[in-house]
């Protein structure tokens, strides 16, 4: 069966705090789209960006040929997908169906195997950043699949990502995307440890950022997060939810492959605790709540 052809209208499903802005890049670059989501709202900026509108997940997958999920969960891939059901073949056969979310690769691996049984091609396609970079179309996707699919799904993300990088066969793009995440995690809980010990020594946090923005560590990353870190202010980029979903999911592959993974185990105890604090959907950075709740309890002693 032939890959399908990318001159036709792209379906996206799934325009949540990273699919809206991804979803608009493809639209302002004149990526002729259709839309769905849950929820309805979040579908509008979209229509004024000259997309169009579906009614339901299944038009989107009658309607074109290549699909991009941009959807939080496995379950609600699976859900939007009909799979274990008689409408998953028609969801997915003679489609490209590319996942850009963040899930376990075994499961990634599995749906892969669904949907070719099911005469369709796969593409995973998960990014590296958050909600900032994916206004600004600067998104890294890393792409696993079979050779001609992913040759067909590349230029449909230069609007959405600075760099596409292949990396072979499922699901080896979600265990980059797994590995990414391990430096992501440690460096930004580092960074809020780092400015916890300045403030309780009394140093002057303005002076600390411009160390850290005149030394060799300095990245995008770091000056976005010390900002949030050094004003207490803490709208989401990436939510402390999702980061300890993603922290989980790395230590569920380190697990199965014997791998140890002692800092990343110390951060998902971090952000399992700052969600219980009540901040599930502030930026990661608000993982400093942890870290001075475990100070209160040091000098309790």
């Amino acid at each position: 069966m032939p890959i399908v052809s990318t001159d036709n209208e792209i379906g996206f499903i799934g325009l949540g705090v990273m699919g809206q802005p991804m979803a608009l890049n493809m639209a302002r670059a004149g990526t002729p789209l259709l839309v769905w989501n849950r929820s309805s709202m979040r579908s509008e900026p979209l229509r004024d960006a000259g997309a169009r509108v579906a009614v339901s997940s299944g038009e989107v997958f009658a309607k074109t040929r290549i699909v991009i999920l941009m959807l939080a969960t496995e379950q609600a891939i699976d859900a939007v997908l009909a799979r274990d059901t008689a409408d998953f073949a028609t969801c997915v056969t003679g489609h490209i169906i590319v996942h850009m979310g963040t899930t376990s690769a075994v499961y990634s691996h599995g749906l892969e195997a669904d949907i070719r049984a099911a005469g369709g091609h796969y593409v995973e396609a998960p990014v590296s950043g958050s909600r900032k970079p994916a206004e600004a179309g600067q998104l890294v996707a890393m792409l696993a699949g079979e050779t001609e699919a992913v040759e067909a799904v590349q230029p449909l993300l230069l609007p959405m990502c600075r760099d596409t990088v292949p990396c072979g066969a499922v699901p080896n793009a979600l265990l980059m995307k797994l590995a990414v995440n391990i430096f992501l995690i440690t460096m930004v809980t580092g960074l809020a440890e780092s400015v916890h010990f300045a403030q309780r020594h009394g140093l002057d946090l303005a002076r600390l950022t411009a160390v850290l923005d005149a030394g060799p560590m300095a990245s995008d990353v770091s000056r976005i997060k010390a900002a949030k870190l050094v004003a207490g202010e803490f709208s989401v980029q990436a939510a402390i939810t999702d980061v300890f979903k993603n922290n989980r999911l790395i230590a569920d592959a380190a697990r199965a492959a014997k791998v140890a993974l002692p800092l990343l185990d110390i951060c998902h105890a971090l952000y399992g605790e700052t969600e219980a604090l009540g901040f599930g959907q502030s930026d990661m950075a608000a993982v400093i709540r942890a870290i001075e709740a475990r100070t209160a309890m040091v000098r309790a002693i």
